[in-house]
């Protein structure tokens, strides 16, 4: 066990997109988006996210989802779930995340944290329980 608190970094790549709209009845647009994602730099791996995402009139997106992150962090492999919450304005992506207790497996069972991505990259903060 390993409770020294931790800071990973890095950039994401957006895979794949696909988007459907379920609701456009006013204004607001309300959709599903299905996610990949390539995890670079401390943290290595794919990460797969369903997001619930409102669009607003100018464009401007508010999304919540759960993404699993699979691939390696450490030197440890394994997975984890965590909430991924923001909001993405002219362009410009930003997240908060928060890894949900006891979904980490294999090498990343224990793990928890938070954390969040900006144009800047992600960042986050983790310990192993």
């Amino acid at each position: 066990m390993d409770s020294t608190k931790q800071q990973a970094s890095g950039r994401i790549n957006v895979a794949s997109c696909d988007s459907k709209p379920y609701d456009e009845s006013g204004d607001f647009t309300i959709s599903e988006v299905n996610i990949t994602e390539e995890f670079s730099g401390d943290l290595v791996g794919v990460g797969s996210v369903r997001f619930l995402m409102v669009t607003e009139p100018d464009g401007t997106a508010h999304f919540t989802g759960m993404e699993r992150f699979l691939g390696e962090l450490s030197g440890r492999a394994g997975s984890f779930i965590f909430r991924n919450s923001g909001i993405l304005r002219t362009g410009e992506l930003n997240s908060t995340w928060e890894i949900i207790p006891g979904s980490g497996m294999n090498g990343l069972a224990g793990i928890r944290g938070e954390g969040g991505c900006n144009p800047d990259g992600y960042w986050l903060d983790y310990v192993f329980e």
